[in-house]
């Protein structure tokens, strides 16, 4: 279904008594409404993160529900859409935590490429109609993703932002949690900012011998080394 290691993972849920009726209940929400993401991308944040490479989960709520925003990740939007508050706030306290320029594009698919699974606890919505699908069946898969996770790896960082996210860590036992108030313009200013998670993420990772999370544009640079080598050529 996904492709890579996570099917293995998943197995017992995917032949459980809940998984398969969930997904007869999507897939009917997708021919009789429009539903974000688009179908292919609902288990993208897995196939860009497969449970191999876990290092860090950003526990989202649901997708975006406006056309073309959604593409499977926690708080990511396409590249060419316009930045959600909550994105911009993420991005003004990167900038404060670790000083990493303040970027247009809010396609978050380099942190998920390099460990950090971008999970929302309801991986799909209805079209302009905010947790439109929030007792359709989702949480109970990712609850279990959750708890997969933590009982099967160690030195995991769990970032948990707004009570939603911080709802979950009841599931969390084993593994490392910061947490926060919403990145939302709501409630930003009452303790999101100036929390730096990012700094904080990178040093408990550190302190285990991993390898730290790059936060800025891994594209960017990937796009100068490539003008680079042709301009050698």
């Amino acid at each position: 279904m996904i492709g890579n290691d996570w099917d293995n993972v998943l197995k017992n849920i995917y032949d459980g008594e809940y998984f398969r009726p969930l997904l007869l209940k999507v897939q009917n929400e997708y021919k009789n409404k429009v539903i974000f993401p688009p179908k292919h991308e609902v288990f993208n944040a897995f196939r860009l993160t497969p449970f191999a490479n876990v290092k860090v989960v950003i526990v989202g709520q649901d997708p975006y529900h406006g056309v073309g925003e959604a593409h499977g990740l926690s708080f990511s939007v396409r590249d060419g859409v316009k930045l959600p508050p909550s994105l911009k706030n993420i991005y003004k306290e990167l900038y404060d935590d670790l000083g990493v320029p303040i970027r247009t594009s809010g396609d978050l698919s380099s942190w998920a490429k390099q460990g950090v699974l971008m999970l929302n606890s309801t991986l799909t919505v209805e079209k302009d109609n905010a947790n439109s699908h929030s007792n359709i069946g989702w949480q109970q898969f990712t609850d279990d993703v959750i708890r997969l996770i933590d009982n099967n790896k160690r030195d995991v960082v769990f970032i948990l932002w707004g009570n939603y996210a911080r709802s979950k860590k009841a599931l969390i036992k084993n593994n490392f949690i910061i947490e926060s108030v919403h990145p939302s313009p709501f409630s930003a200013y009452n303790g999101f900012f100036g929390s730096k998670p990012f700094s904080k993420c990178n040093n408990y990772l550190k302190s285990k011998g991993l390898e730290e999370i790059k936060w800025w544009i891994i594209r960017l640079f990937t796009f100068l080394k490539n003008i680079l080598t042709n301009i050698c050529l």
